[in-house]
């Protein structure tokens, strides 16, 4: 007998497949109850709990609680990706789709699947190998890097092949350059690189000041004609937000406009991107995923200090 499935949301189902219907519970639901998705299927990623509107659990673990959470902040983002805390404390926990309505459309998110999910899940988990973890952030770096390239303008051209046939086609606009934050956004340089050979890319380095605990920039070097291109920001973990924030403002003062920035990131905090959105409207943000919980420790093991 063939069912009618549809998905509750405005996204697309991905592979949904019936197993069994359960018969709904006589027992009224209240705030903050879980309600498991029906739908089955061999992936997890494609089984969420939904939670009721109203005082809903709390998403983050209880390590997390805000005495532990008062200090990290800025530190940790500011420092690649360092901290222990893995996100601000007080989000409640929504859908990549939910986050990108509420911020608008410069939040672009990669079209989930689940190769990226398993990429994701491995980044996060502490029990990965180094080397488990590094093969799995580059795999994500280049799609992320892929992605962005695609947000680039293009002019249409005409070729010629090897049979005499006219094809008409398309190429990238010249024009373009990539900056990295240093630390943690160092490790999506080779990522940029091995899909433009011949990209300049400039480096910013901003930490936290030790008295004011406020961003600083202590380092910047940018191609000298930065102002006439188009700049991919690369950043890979979005915590508060602040530290992209002040590179952008660096970026400005060298002549960019927001307009013309791609912000690279592999995950993203719903404040993080909220901030970063609020202050420059007209930049764009490209990520995999919308989480409270960011896995700050990326920058320490990438690079074998943790």
């Amino acid at each position: 007998m063939a069912m009618d499935l549809r998905c509750s949301d405005s996204m697309p189902c991905h592979d949904q497949k019936a197993n069994s219907v359960s018969t709904p519970s006589s027992e009224p639901l209240r705030p903050g109850d879980l309600i498991s998705d029906q739908a089955g299927g061999n992936s997890a990623s494609k089984s969420k709990p939904t939670v009721l509107a109203g005082h809903a659990p709390c998403s983050v673990p209880a390590e997390l609680e805000p005495q532990a959470c008062s200090v990290a902040g800025l530190n940790s983002e500011s420092s690649g990706g360092s901290g222990n805390c893995d996100a601000p404390t007080g989000e409640s926990l929504l859908g990549n789709h939910e986050v990108s309505q509420q911020i608008g459309t410069q939040l672009k998110l990669l079209p989930m699947n689940d190769q990226i999910r398993e990429l994701q899940t491995i980044i996060r988990d502490k029990t990965a190998s180094r080397g488990d973890f590094m093969f799995s952030a580059d795999r994500l770096i280049r799609l992320v890097v892929e992605e962005g390239l695609n947000q680039l303008p293009y002019k249409e051209c005409i070729v010629t092949t090897p049979t005499g046939y006219k094809y008409e086609g398309v190429k990238f606009e010249k024009g373009n350059c990539g900056v990295s934050i240093m630390r943690s956004g160092e490790a999506m340089e080779q990522g940029l690189r091995d899909c433009c050979r011949s990209i300049r890319i400039g480096k910013i380095l901003i930490q936290s000041d030790e008295e004011t605990q406020r961003a600083k920039v202590y380092y910047a070097k940018f191609p000298p004609d930065i102002y006439r291109r188009k700049v991919l920001l690369m950043y890979p973990i979005l915590s508060t937000g602040n530290t992209v924030i002040e590179a952008v403002k660096v970026l400005i003062e060298h002549g960019v406009q927001p307009s013309v920035i791609i912000l690279l990131s592999l995950f993203s905090t719903p404040h993080g991107a909220k901030s970063i959105i609020q202050e420059f409207p007209e930049i764009t943000i490209l990520t995999t995923e919308v989480h409270p919980v960011a896995p700050t420790h990326f920058g320490q093991k990438y690079f074998g200090t943790d």
